[in-house]
């Protein structure tokens, strides 16, 4: 395994602690109102809300990345982010009260807000010709900390207490941090992305692109974070409420939450082969509809449509970091990732009190979940627009996209 080649692991590791702390609190709450209601009160909502500050650092975090990136090196940064992101994830567990936990959540969200600017612009870079098979193996590891948070968080919280559902992984985070450490502060996917030349596309489409895709990083940011908040927390509504189901919950929401894992792999694949309109059009359709069916179902079809849209979701993601790559030259790429994400992260942050808001004024996740089908109208809309260019599948094209240079004159 060449230097590139395990800089990719840790990326995807590192894609891995990014969401799965991310989603601690979501579950450990369901415990926390059980085991500690002295300290941090019994009500679901308050305690959730906790959590703001830790999304608003992880999206403000993000913009200033690729300043930080040249200044220090992508590798120093990464260190950062495995010795930050776990540090903080532990220091959450031993928290005395609510101001406390809110604290070091946030803590944990601004080292947290390294990971996708500066690790998603390596990955591209060691990727080569086959960005959507890499973006589609790193959904994969990202949704393995999506998907495994709720789960793992609910077998810990139930065997040995809240606390433990976040020091455990946190202390893990920081034996990866030491271990990419030896590996020195070389970047070696920007030393291979050196070698390939990136194509001149018109100005208007490259505009085109990034235009759609930071209104899908704000509307994509909100639904997926509101999403993957409530889940658990839908799931012990629409199928059992009492707390020996916690873990029973985290394991359904891991089954619901694993299907957008594999079909960020599968779309991944057919990206390669594929304009991204083609792959995105039908995963933008999907979303709507089934968030509002959603908002009403009972019982085991709130796991099927779930399910579903969890595949649309999650697919989506990989198609919208896949476009930065074919759409946006190397030398630009680490700095648009951080805009992008600065503004995904922002719908992201209000994810946490809007849900937490609307559960607390409703008594349920119906109307949470409308709210979400009227954003997810907007990514239809986007999609709609999106740049379908078979350049995207042979770049050497482009150049005869280009509009003619102007000749100098004659001299005289």
């Amino acid at each position: 395994m060449d230097a590139a080649s395990r800089q990719i692991v840790f990326i995807n590791l590192a894609h891995v602690f990014t969401h799965y702390g991310l989603l601690i609190l979501a579950t450990a709450v369901l415990a926390m109102v059980v085991q500690d209601p002295t300290g941090f009160g019994d009500l679901y909502g308050p305690i959730l809300a906790l959590g703001t500050g830790m999304f608003v650092f992880y999206g403000l975090g993000s913009l200033p990345m690729g300043w930080l990136a040249e200044r220090f090196g992508r590798p120093r940064l990464m260190a950062a982010f495995f010795l930050g992101t776990g540090g903080a994830m532990a220091v959450a567990g031993f928290a005395s009260g609510p101001v406390t936990l809110a604290i070091a959540l946030a803590a944990m969200g601004a080292f947290s807000a390294i990971y996708h600017p500066i690790g998603t612009a390596m990955l591209v870079d060691a990727a080569g010709a086959r960005v959507g098979r890499a973006m589609g193996i790193n959904g994969v590891f990202g949704n393995l900390g999506v998907a495994g948070a709720p789960i793992v968080t609910a077998a810990i919280a139930a065997g040995m207490g809240w606390r433990w559902a976040f020091v455990i992984p946190g202390l893990l985070c920081v034996i990866a941090g030491l271990v990419y450490l030896r590996e020195g502060a070389v970047d070696s996917a920007k030393n291979k992305a050196a070698s390939r030349p990136f194509p001149e596309i018109p100005r208007a489409i490259v505009r085109r692109a990034v235009t759609v895709l930071l209104i899908l990083a704000a509307v994509g940011g909100f639904v997926f974070n509101a999403f993957t908040l409530l889940l658990p927390k839908l799931i012990q509504e629409r199928l059992g409420g009492t707390p020996e189901l916690l873990p029973l919950i985290g394991m359904l929401a891991f089954l619901v939450t694993l299907c957008g894992g594999l079909t960020q792999f599968t779309v991944g694949r057919i990206i390669d082969r594929s304009t991204l309109k083609r792959v995105f059009m039908p995963l933008a359709f999907v979303q709507m509809p089934g968030l509002f069916l959603l908002s009403f179902l009972e019982g085991w079809p709130v796991l099927l449509v779930s399910g579903i849209i969890a595949a649309a979701i999650f697919g989506q993601v990989t198609v919208n970091e896949t476009m930065t790559a074919r759409y946006v030259a190397p030398a630009l790429r680490t700095k648009l990732y951080s805009i992008r994400f600065f503004v995904g992260f922002l719908g992201a942050a209000a994810a946490s009190p809007i849900v937490a808001w609307l559960h607390q004024a409703t008594g349920g996740q119906g109307t949470v979940l409308a709210v979400m089908s009227a954003f997810a109208a907007i990514t239809i809309v986007c999609a709609l627009f999106f740049p379908n260019r078979r350049e995207e599948l042979e770049p050497e094209l482009w150049a005869q996209s280009l509009p003619p240079r102007a000749m100098p004159a004659p001299a005289e």
